[in-house]
């Protein structure tokens, strides 16, 4: 059997509108949209200077339908140095890029070789004894097993399925084509080249199952690295190397307050947390979601200056690195003994609005209201799975402290 390296992407989704930071800050928005070309064009570069014999790409190239033409020009361009370093493409629609939703086209170069979408369909690289099967998505939902009217294997060849899938299930993403491990084994094939999982996963060794994960964070959701998958083939042994592409990260920060911390020490503790942050950030941009917890007797003035202590907490961010930016700021605090306000102790607000958790009535309703303003939201921005940012519980607790700074200001 040849020797051969290929590269596994998937989940580019180019175009991406960043809804949740698009909706805070349209600057740090823009950063990451660059960023999600530069994690591509990168794994171009890498892809070219490596040499590898061809290039997957399993599903999500875009995030959707296209409000102009830049986005299919901008992976045109990226493909076509492809081409020109005589790398074959091998494209499969998911359901973000699927038929039914993708409307516009630009023609791509003669390297790239769309799977269909009406059947499984198969790709021979003869000189390498390479047999490359997939099915694109021709709806945007597949609730089919796709994976099991995939052809038999090439016999002595090397067989690669490529399946945009969420498997037996992988929480948050979409039950779309879904299938076991023993389904894909069932195939008698040598490598799995799966999408739609933002995670980068080795589900099994035999054969070898991979999700890369995506190019690039888009979410708060989606921390850490991210990135692709180099496949080196010698003799019939495989092994995979990850490709690390994204240029810029969403992280978390829990900081614990003490109940006699006023504003000056509680930044104080935020920036000697964020000592830590800025050795992981690996020379990155940062979008940070810092929350605080604990109990607190300043709670209430924190609340009624919410706005004034954010733009606190982002200056204490930017002593600490300039391209930490606050993605949000969670004030997850409890009132402590004597901590009520008068505004909100004589209004009966704390004992009327829910502090803990909220009651699944009251969920539902919040679902079903964020469902229709995310329906009315322009541009794409309402096609996430997390249109306003966040899911209904903290958009209602981020209300509930609205209304309680309100409040105590009033007082």
């Amino acid at each position: 059997m040849t020797s051969f390296q290929f590269m596994h992407a998937a989940d580019l989704h180019l175009g991406s509108p960043f809804q949740g930071l698009a909706l805070k800050d349209a600057a740090i928005a823009e950063l990451f949209i660059e960023a999600s070309r530069r994690a591509f064009s990168s794994l171009v570069d890498q892809a070219v200077e490596r040499r590898v014999d061809f290039f997957i790409v399993a599903g999500d190239v875009y995030d959707g339908d296209w409000k102009d033409n830049k986005i299919g020009l901008f992976f045109n361009r990226e493909v076509a140095r492809l081409e020109r370093a005589g790398i074959p493409v091998f494209l499969l629609k998911g359901n973000h890029d699927a038929e039914s939703v993708i409307t516009k086209t630009i023609t791509l170069p003669k390297n790239v070789s769309e799977f269909p979408v009406n059947k499984p369909g198969s790709f021979k690289l003869d000189h390498l004894k390479v047999a490359l099967h997939g099915q694109g998505f021709a709806e945007r939902s597949a609730v089919d097993n796709l994976a099991l009217a995939y052809p038999k294997p090439e016999a002595g060849w090397f067989n690669i399925g490529v399946l945009h899938t969420s498997l037996t299930g992988r929480e948050p993403h979409a039950p779309y084509a879904p299938c076991s491990v023993e389904d894909l084994r069932s195939r008698g094939y040598d490598y799995w080249a799966l999408g739609h999982v933002h995670d980068f996963e080795i589900v099994a060794e035999d054969p070898l199952v991979v999700f890369p994960g995506n190019l690039q964070g888009r979410s708060i959701r989606e921390q850490g690295a991210k990135g692709a998958v180099l496949v080196t083939v010698e003799d019939g042994r495989i092994t995979h190397e990850r490709i690390i592409t994204d240029s810029a990260r969403f992280a978390e920060l829990v900081v614990a307050v003490e109940p006699d911390d006023n504003i000056p020490a509680i930044l104080r503790r935020i920036e000697s947390a964020l000592e830590d942050v800025v050795e992981r950030m690996e020379g990155r941009p940062l979008a940070l979601r810092i929350r605080l917890t604990g109990k607190s007797r300043f709670r209430n003035e924190l609340m009624a200056r919410a706005e004034d202590f954010r733009d606190e907490v982002q200056a204490a961010c930017h002593r600490s690195h300039q391209d930490i930016w606050l993605e949000k700021l969670e004030m997850r605090l409890e009132p402590a003994i004597n901590g009520t306000s008068v505004a909100t102790d004589m209004l009966g607000l704390e004992g009327l609005i829910p502090m803990g958790g909220f009651a699944p009535e009251l969920l539902a309703d919040a679902n079903a209201k964020i469902a229709e303003i995310t329906a009315r939201l322009p541009g794409g921005i309402g096609a996430g799975d997390l249109a306003l940012g966040d899911d209904a519980e903290a958009l209602l607790a981020e209300a509930r402290d609205l209304l309680l700074s309100r409040a105590a200001r009033a007082g």
